[in-house]
């Protein structure tokens, strides 16, 4: 069983406009802290083995300038790769729209690994959809990358969960929901969505991890 609220709370969450290789970009923005040294953290985040087992499975030729692709997920170029502080990619689920991931790693104050992902949209794009369907979209995308920094954690720790099954785990279940809920403010301090449309959006994404049942137990 996880700590849910520690692991909730453990991160940082924020929405910014950080710029995509095409011009201006939507961003999120997650930052954590581990208790494992830079190097570690860097392996894990780079070496198929071990992205396997907090991620999903990749393959492709994993180096400056070639391409991944996870399992079951998105695939993309590597943009930079600079050991052990900045890994970039593109970011493309099947033949969507290419975003980019961004992940800087730097040394703690106790030897631990202070870790940002930023994953940029094109801004265009982004405020589209927004108009047209609400932020519930970006606040899914968001407690994706909670759920995967989660999984880091615990392989870190030696507690790995199989990446393409523990979404079914109950504690996982809930730390999404509460992942959803945590966005909410961060979204809404940016773009001043109304309260109203912002608990619709959180509940919105909240339906992709969990059915509404579990999504009201995890309120209480």
């Amino acid at each position: 069983m996880i700590d849910v609220i520690k692991q909730v709370n453990a991160a940082h969450r924020e929405v910014g406009n950080h710029p995509v290789s095409t011009g201006e970009g939507r961003s999120l923005l997650l930052r954590r802290t581990y208790d494992a040294s830079i190097e570690d953290v860097w392996s894990a985040c780079t070496e198929p083995d071990r992205i396997g087992r907090w991620l999903a499975p990749v393959t492709g030729d994993l180096r400056l300038g070639g391409t991944f692709q996870l399992e079951g997920n998105a695939g993309g170029e590597i943009l930079r790769c600079e050991e052990p502080h900045l890994l970039k990619v593109t970011w493309s689920l099947g033949e969507g729209m290419a975003t980019e991931v961004e992940v800087r790693l730097s040394k703690g104050e106790d030897d631990d690994t202070v870790l940002e992902l930023v994953h940029a949209s094109p801004a265009e794009f982004v405020d589209g959809m927004v108009r047209s369907y609400g932020p519930g979209g970006t606040i899914g995308i968001g407690a994706g990358w909670d759920l995967a920094l989660l999984g880091l954690d615990l392989h870190l720790r030696g507690e790995d969960l199989d990446p393409l099954t523990r979404a079914n785990a109950p504690d996982v279940r809930e730390f999404a929901v509460r992942g959803c809920q945590a966005w909410g403010p961060a979204i809404q301090a940016t773009w001043g969505t109304s309260d109203e449309d912002i608990a619709a959006a959180v509940a919105f994404a909240t339906q992709h991890y969990a059915p509404a049942d579990e999504a009201a137990g995890a309120n209480g």
